[in-house]
Order: structure tokens, then C-alpha cells, then sequence
């Protein structure tokens, strides 16, 4: 059972780090396109990981996490990768917003 349960994490570690990889690989892909389509960014996966340090008393802060997550520090990233959100977008994504606050 635990050699099962160590193969689930190491599979899930891999899916992880190819889903780093992927969006490494598509950094056209903006962080509010991700937010409107999928309700999560790059940012939300540094947050989880911040938070799965801290629950197993590991310490990682958050931008040592953005790092992990975006492949360099996020103020790099942003300077290099990150475009001004369209309107469109803006639109999209507080309406998306608003939607999730009437549930």
C-alpha cells in the first residue's frame, strides 16, 4: 500500500512539473486568459504550493514559490512575458468574478 501511494505521488509530482513545463512553454498564454478560462493562474499554483509548505511545516515563501512556478523571479517574468490586460479580457474576467459571487 505505501509503495502504491509513493508511486501516486511521484506521478502526480511529474504531472506537476510537466504542467510547469507547459505553461513555461506557452508564456503567450496570459495569467488573466488562465483566470477567465480555468479560475486559476500561475500565482493561484505558487499560493497552493506556499500552502502545502506551510502545512507540512516546510518553509517556502511566496516568491520564492512565483519563482518555482514562473522558472525565474516574477518581476523578470512580468517584464519580459506579461502584457496590459485587454479590456476584453478585464471584462471577461469580472464577469466570471461576479458569476462566482452569485452561487
Amino acid at each position: 500500500m505505501n509503495e502504491q501511494l509513493n508511486q501516486q505521488e511521484a506521478i502526480e509530482a511529474a504531472v506537476f512539473r510537466r504542467l510547469l513545463t507547459h505553461l513555461d512553454n506557452h508564456k503567450e498564454v496570459q495569467n488573466i486568459e488562465l483566470m477567465i478560462l480555468a479560475d486559476f493562474c500561475r500565482n493561484c499554483l505558487a499560493k497552493w504550493m506556499v500552502t502545502e509548505a506551510e502545512s507540512r511545516n516546510v518553509e517556502l515563501n511566496y516568491e520564492q514559490a512565483r519563482e518555482k512556478v514562473y522558472g525565474m523571479p516574477y518581476a523578470e517574468w512580468k517584464e519580459k512575458f506579461q502584457t496590459e490586460a485587454t479590456q476584453e479580457q478585464m471584462d471577461a474576467f469580472n464577469a466570471r468574478r461576479k458569476a462566482k459571487q452569485g452561487r
